[in-house]
């Protein structure tokens, strides 16, 4: 399959709805209960527009299309973001993540893998790259 690593080549996009019940449930796993995360006025009173969505849940739930597509979360040797916005989460209706994932280099048999996310039409992250190990993929 030597085209599937082709520089550029669209490996996968998605669509991730979030809710406040999404955050209550991260924040029991992860041990982050901010209050950014779940009070509106914690949240407002730090300028941020609403309740906001953890940022290593996004990451989380962006680096997913990779492990979907090479079938083995442990074929992903490295993966860093950086975000460039929060994601407001209102308590009507939550928020939408747009994530898609390329290919942006192939060295041998690693590839880098660019993840871009926005939500409302606003870009969340930057720079987000995962290395995934290419054997044996396809």
């Amino acid at each position: 399959m030597k085209g599937a690593y082709e520089v550029g080549r669209p490996i996968s996009e998605r669509r991730i709805h979030l809710d406040r019940a999404t955050l209550v449930r991260y924040a029991g796993a992860s041990g982050d209960f901010n209050a950014i995360h779940w009070d509106e006025h914690t949240a407002r009173s730090v300028d941020l527009p609403d309740v906001v969505a953890h940022g290593m849940w996004t990451m989380g739930a962006a680096i997913q299309l990779v492990v979907d597509w090479c079938g083995d979360a442990g074929r992903v040797t490295s993966y860093g973001v950086r975000f460039t916005a929060p994601i407001p989460v209102p308590r009507e209706g939550g928020a939408d993540i747009d994530v898609e994932a390329k290919v942006e280099s192939v060295d041998g048999d690693q590839l880098t893998i660019e993840l871009t996310a926005s939500s409302n039409g606003a870009k969340v992250f930057t720079r987000a790259f995962a290395t995934v190990a290419a054997r044996e993929l396809g």
